[in-house]
């Protein structure tokens, strides 16, 4: 069933708050104050680039038991940040409710269920979400939108697509249960840019890592299983493979801050590659009685890659591990900092800084936590009592004086590399599940554009503008109103840093009466 209610009908009230939807009689159904329309199963479909199967902008609506079918394609910006050619966008206030929907997506750019705004709340639940092509997202929230989500069936198989995903804005995002995979390159199973929350779910990523969390943003997971088999990278930023990648890419989508992956209960497995990596930020890092399986020996990985400005993109990482057992290697480079707190319980099979002193590194373990060494060992602090450090057999060094076995040691933690910078580096590409830079110079033919490939971590496949990097310099959580202008490439340029407001009159995301974009055409034109 789907319901809509509006509060007004003048005429202003309506063009404020009206709903289409393409049917598949290709008529659009317009609801007006107090009414309801029964659309069980019921199918929309759009195929018009840069349109929308169901649009709801400002509006209250319910849809129950239907099939969303969405082609065509868009580029860029307008579809990663504002949700243009999304299969169903919410915007502006609207408040949507989904049950029992199959939404399918066949078009680069091409979301499946997309929050847009401040105010905006998307509740989908008992649903199944696909999407084909490169850069179209199952689940997509950005602009302060609130999607919440319980038992989908999400699965995507292009590039640079996640599962669960958001760009510039960021917002709130709770999934409840479900299964939610990935296939393509540069596409994990999370990407954050937004404060998300997952429970008692599947998250498989089968060429990319598991979860990214970029800039001051956060990830929460609770009896989740998440799987990634890292085998494929598309940039030249970084050498390694992981399950979890907290970073700071520069390109203004994310705010500058402390990067959150907090997990409780459930497992992580990385069937290539290493478990945590953290390059260009400050992070935050929390495991509680989580199973943790990995290919390689690399447990943590703080340390400088290709984000960021050169000698001071390092990380600068607090791990809590609560009831936790861990093994492998840490690494902190010389740049980086890391605050490792064993409490409840936990058990590190494992070593730290085996080449020698580099980075910062302080180890603290409570009465009930203990460190086996696997290698020699070289830290900058200890608090430990006399029974929580096993060397078996190897050496460990604090701040360069060997260490005795049975001895308590205090210490204090350490503070976080003084070189270490926010400054904006525009230069720099974006990686696994982010769109990349535009290019210079004339915009590329779209019929082309999924050749346009890069060998960075993320491909390019914005077009129609200026490269990214002006000096204008976006916050990366207050994401602004699109310029003014017809939709059709007319108005106003933006510098790609800065989303610009979204057009007056007749522009993207009013739709015609068969419920698409009516300015598409002619855009995809130009």
């Amino acid at each position: 069933m789907r319901k809509n209610v509006l509060v007004l009908m003048t005429a202003a009230g309506l063009a404020a708050g009206t709903v289409t939807a393409c049917s598949n009689a290709g008529v659009a159904e317009v609801t007006t104050a107090a009414s309801t329309t029964a659309a069980e199963k019921k199918e929309y479909t759009n195929a018009e680039d840069g349109g929308h199967a169901i649009l709801e902008d400002g509006t209250t609506a319910e849809y129950n038991n239907i099939t969303v079918s969405k082609t065509g394609d868009s580029e860029g910006d307008e579809a990663d940040f504002y949700g243009e050619n999304a299969a169903v966008l919410a915007q502006n206030g609207a408040t949507l409710k989904i049950t029992n929907a199959d939404i399918h997506t066949d078009g680069t750019h091409a979301n499946g269920v997309f929050s847009y705004g401040e105010g905006t709340t998307v509740d989908i639940s008992d649903s199944t979400i696909n999407t084909s092509s490169n850069c179209s997202g199952g689940l997509m929230t950005t602009g302060g939108g609130t999607m919440k989500a319980s038992n989908l069936t999400v699965t995507t198989q292009g590039r640079s697509s996640a599962a669960i995903r958001s760009d510039r804005g960021g917002g709130t995002v709770t999934v409840n249960g479900g299964t939610y995979e990935t296939s393509g390159m540069g596409s994990p199973a999370i990407y954050s840019t937004a404060d998300i929350t997952v429970k008692d779910a599947k998250l498989k990523a089968n060429t990319s890592q598991g979860v990214v969390v970029e800039g001051k943003n956060s990830v929460e997971l609770e009896n989740v299983d998440l799987t990634s088999n890292h085998t494929q990278k598309n940039s030249d930023k970084s050498d390694q493979y992981q399950a979890v990648m907290l970073y700071q890419s520069m390109s203004g989508d994310a705010d500058e801050g402390v990067a959150s992956f907090t997990m409780s209960g459930g497992s992580i497995t990385n069937k290539n590659g290493g478990m945590f990596y953290v390059n260009n930020t400050v992070a935050e890092i929390s495991l509680t009685d989580v199973a943790l399986t990995y290919a390689n020996d690399d447990f943590l990985r703080v340390e400088k890659a290709g984000w960021g400005n050169e000698g001071s993109n390092g990380g600068q990482v607090t791990f809590q591990a609560v009831n936790q057992k861990m093994e492998g290697l840490t690494t902190v480079d010389a740049i980086s900092t890391l605050n490792l707190y064993l409490s409840d319980g936990s058990a590190y099979h494992g070593a730290i800084n085996t080449d020698g002193e580099a980075g910062g590194v302080y180890v603290e373990i409570d009465d009930d936590s203990t460190w086996t060494l696997s290698a020699d060992s070289y830290i900058s602090s200890l608090t430990c009592d006399v029974d929580a450090i096993d060397l078996n057999g190897h050496k460990l060094y604090i701040n360069g004086k060997e260490y005795t076995e049975g001895t308590a040691s205090a210490g204090t933690a350490v503070e976080a590399y003084k070189g270490t910078s926010a400054a904006s580096d525009s230069s720099n590409g974006k990686p696994d599940g982010k769109p990349g830079e535009k290019p210079n110079g004339a915009s590329k033919d779209k019929k082309n554009e999924s050749s346009q490939k890069s060998d960075r971590q993320a491909p390019l496949f914005r077009s129609n503008g200026s490269e990214k990097g002006s000096s204008q310099k976006a916050d990366g959580q207050t994401l602004p109103s699109k310029p003014d202008g017809d939709g059709s490439g007319s108005g106003p340029k933006f510098d790609g840093q800065t989303p610009p407001s979204k057009p007056n009159g007749a522009g993207k995301g009013e739709k015609g009466p068969d419920g698409a974009n009516p300015a598409a055409e002619t855009a995809a034109a130009n």
